[in-house]
Formats: structure tokens, sequence, C-alpha cells
């Protein structure tokens, strides 16, 4: 039986640019279970990035909240989100984010240096590093990867801390249609496998339709 994750009630978002005050959320409700995959397109500057990140914890709302099994995030004082956020969830973002100075292995690692981890954190790099094809790359720093190889980085880092909700900003937005679609096999498969949520913001149709569900951001309201 499905169970309720995460929720989102009348969330509101406004930023001011200079003169100019623009609602970017206006009252998002959802509702998202456990294992579920979901996907949220919209226009650029629908403010799909913004909404995945109120979901995630990395933002707060202005009005509304959100919560994550019940728990209120919006009541979570800064120690708890950050908890919240490094054990919970996991983040793959367009620009893969991926720090220069480390190598592949640290890079992964670092999500289990936040969440003070205390299981072998290099074998467990190393295994989600062999799952997405990296095996031979562990040594390699970042600039020395392809863009693929630097997305599936990105895919076992956010997985390092084994979370149960995985959210991911334009997958393969820099990446050609070949390498993207490995990237979302290796995504849905790792993810299906631990029955982790996954969340998917993106304005690719073929992206979204892999999804369970497709959601569209409008007029700052999500519509099925």
């Amino acid at each position: 039986m499905s169970k309720t994750i995460l929720r989102a009630e009348e969330v509101h978002k406004t930023y001011h640019i200079g003169k100019r005050t623009v609602e970017v959320l206006h009252g998002v409700s959802l509702t998202i279970q456990r294992g579920e995959t979901l996907s949220i397109m919209g226009a650029s500057g629908a403010g799909k990035s913004t909404l995945m990140h109120i979901l995630g914890g990395l933002d707060r709302p202005d009005a509304g909240d959100v919560f994550f099994e019940e728990t209120s995030l919006g009541k979570m004082n800064p120690a708890k989100r950050a908890a919240f956020r490094a054990k919970r969830c996991g983040f793959i973002f367009q620009s893969y984010h991926l720090l220069p100075e480390l190598d592949v292995r640290q890079n992964v690692i670092l999500p289990s240096m936040a969440a003070g981890n205390g299981c072998d954190v290099k074998a467990r790099a190393e295994e989600l590093l062999e799952k997405v094809g990296l095996a031979g790359r562990m040594e390699h720093r970042p600039m020395e990867l392809s863009g693929g190889e630097q997305q599936r980085v990105a895919i076992a880092r956010a997985l390092m801390n084994d979370p149960d909700l995985i959210l991911a900003d334009e997958p393969t937005g820099n990446l050609d249609s070949h390498t993207g679609e490995n990237i979302l096999n290796n995504l849905f498969d790792l993810a299906q496998s631990a029955n982790r949520t996954l969340i998917i913001v993106t304005h690719n149709e073929a992206v979204a339709s892999r999804c369970q569900r497709e959601l569209i951001l409008k007029d700052g309201k999500l519509e099925e």
C-alpha cells in the first residue's frame, strides 16, 4: 500500500527584482507517495527549480509548508533542516556541482561527511561508482570526465546516504540524447531498485513521460 512521503500545502514564493514583484509559486499543493516517480514541467522561469528547492528543504516558502513524512520542514530549525537534506534527500543538478579539486571518489563521499555517516564510506562510494559504470574513473578529477560521466558521478553522490527522496533538476539538460538516455536509465534503475521517490524537473517531454505522473507548473500552480 502506498504511503505519503512528501506533501506541500498552499506553497507561495515571491521574488523582488528591483521594483518588480514576481510571484513564482501561487498556492502550490502536492502529495507524493513513497516510491513514486514524478516529473514537473513548465516554461523557462515558471518556478520549477524554486519548487524543487522548497520540496527538498533548500529554500523556504513565503507562505504554506512542506511536510516530509508528516514532519513540517517549515518548523525545523536550520540544523535540523540541514540534517534532513543530508540524510533523507539526494540532489542532482544540471550543472553537476562537482568540486574540481577533488577526485571522483572524494566527490561522491562528500554527503556522508555532512551527515556524519559512520559506514565504510570509501567502500560505499566505490560500490555506487561501479553501479553507474565508473569503476575505472574513481581517481580522475571532474574536468577529466565527459559531461555524461560527470552526471553519473552526481547520481552516485546523490545516493551516497541512501536517501528516501531524489530530486533531479534537468539531469539531462547538458547532454546529448544518447548520453541522456543512458543517464535516465541509470537514475530510474537506481531509484526504483530501492523504492526511492524520484522527482524530476524538466522541460523535456520525453524525460517527463518516463515518470508515473506528469505535472505542469503554469501561472504559479500545478496541473496534472
